[in-house]
């Protein structure tokens, strides 16, 4: 899966699971950070959420989910 594709993942699924706009969950997701696979075999991508502490918690669960089903993504 590419980084595009897994940020309108999670946003997809904050607004059918907490309602809010495309707009404010893409602000408060932010992009998706890479790293090396080499270097992060386990999960090599993370994000930074950046919205208010309830927002930060809803993704952080989410984040934990996919995590377990989506290890590896690629750029783009």
């Amino acid at each position: 899966m590419k980084a595009s594709d897994l940020q309108d993942r999670i946003i997809a699924q904050l607004l059918r699971d907490h309602g809010g706009t495309k707009r404010r969950w893409r602000t408060v997701v932010g992009r998706v950070k890479l790293y090396d696979p080499a270097t992060h075999p386990h999960c090599n991508w993370s994000l930074d959420p950046q919205g208010t502490a309830s927002e930060n918690a809803v993704i952080e669960a989410m984040m934990d989910d996919l995590r377990l089903r989506l290890r590896i993504v690629t750029p783009g």
